[in-house]
C-alpha cells in the first residue's frame, strides 16, 4: 500500500519539492536529499528491503541505503527534498502511468512510502553494448507519486504507435514501459569522427510518454571538468608569464650593477 501525499515544487533551475505529511504517513528518499523537516517527523534510514536490494540501487548510481521519513507525530507536518544540481523535478504518478515508469540511474530523488526502486538494464544486446548512460536504468513501481530529477530543461514528448525519436543517449530522462528502448549506430565517416553527438544515439518507438533532459549530468561534469582544465592551464601561463618578465627585470638589473661597478672601479 502506498501513502498518498500532497506536495508542492518551488524554484526555478534549482527546484526543491515540499511534501506535506498527514500522521503516520511517509516518504522514502535518497540519502542526502533532505532539505528540512518539521517537528513530528523522524528518519528511518535502511537498506530498504534488505542487502540485495541495498547493492541493486547502488548499481544505477544510488545510495546503498534509503532513508524513510515517517511523520509520528499528531499534526499535519513539511519537509523538502533539493535538486542536486541545475534542473527540473518531474513529478510521476504511478497509479495513471500503469504503476511503471523508467528512468535514468541516479534520476531518484523521492517518493511515497510503498514504491519500490529497482534496476533495470535494457533488453538489447546493442543498447548493453553502447548505450553508455541508458544502460542501466532505474524502474519506480507502485501505485503513488514519485518524484525525480534532470538537468537543463525538460522536453515532454507521447510517442504514438510506431513513432520513432533518436535521442542523445544522455538526454533520455525517463520514459513508459511501453516504449521500446534501442540503440542506433548514426553512420558516416565524417559524422562518426567529426559529429560532435557520439556514435551511438537511442532510438526510441512508441507508443508511451517520454521526458527529455537538455543537460545531463555527464555533459554538465565533462564541460566542469574542461573549463577547470582550461583555467588551471591559463594560470600556469599567466604565473610563468609573471615570472619571466620579473626574472627578466632582475636579471637587467643585475646586469646593470655589475657594469655600473666595473666602471667606478
Amino acid at each position: 500500500m502506498t501513502d498518498v501525499i500532497d506536495y508542492q515544487i518551488y524554484g526555478d533551475d534549482m527546484q526543491i519539492v515540499e511534501i506535506e505529511l498527514d500522521p503516520g504517513e511517509g516518504v522514502r528518499a535518497e540519502a542526502g536529499a533532505m532539505m528540512f523537516m518539521e517537528q513530528g517527523i523522524e528518519m528511518q534510514t535502511s537498506t530498504g528491503g534488505g542487502i540485495f536490494k541495498g547493492f541493486k540501487r547502488a548499481i544505477t548510481g544510488e545510495s546503498f541505503f534509503i532513508t524513510t521519513f515517517l511523520n509520528n507525530g499528531n499534526n499535519k507536518s513539511k519537509l523538502a527534498f533539493g535538486a542536486p544540481y541545475p534542473g527540473k523535478i518531474i513529478s510521476l504518478d504511478l497509479q495513471q502511468l500503469g504503476g511503471q515508469f523508467m528512468c535514468q540511474k541516479d534520476s531518484f530523488l523521492c517518493a511515497a512510502r510503498g514504491i519500490e526502486i529497482e534496476v533495470a538494464f535494457t533488453k538489447r544486446i546493442g543498447a548493453g553494448l553502447f548505450g553508455g548512460e541508458g544502460f542501466i536504468l532505474q524502474r519506480l513501481e507502485g501505485n503513488g507519486l514519485a518524484f525525480v530529477h534532470a538537468g537543463g530543461t525538460i522536453v515532454e514528448k507521447r510517442l504514438a504507435a510506431g513513432e520513432t525519436l533518436r535521442v542523445d543517449t544522455g538526454c533520455l530522462a525517463a520514459f513508459a514501459p511501453s516504449v521500446d528502448y534501442d540503440i542506433q549506430f548514426v553512420g558516416g565517416f565524417k559524422n562518426s569522427l567529426f559529429g560532435g553527438e557520439g556514435l551511438f544515439l537511442a532510438k526510441l518507438t512508441g507508443p508511451g510518454l517520454v521526458y527529455l533532459q537538455s543537460l545531463p549530468l555527464s555533459r554538465l561534469a565533462d564541460r566542469i571538468y574542461a573549463a577547470g582544465r582550461f583555467s588551471n592551464k591559463e594560470e600556469q601561463r599567466g604565473m610563468g608569464g609573471i615570472g619571466g618578465i620579473g626574472g627578466a627585470v632582475l636579471g637587467a638589473g643585475l646586469l646593470g650593477s655589475f657594469l655600473g661597478g666595473g666602471d667606478s672601479d
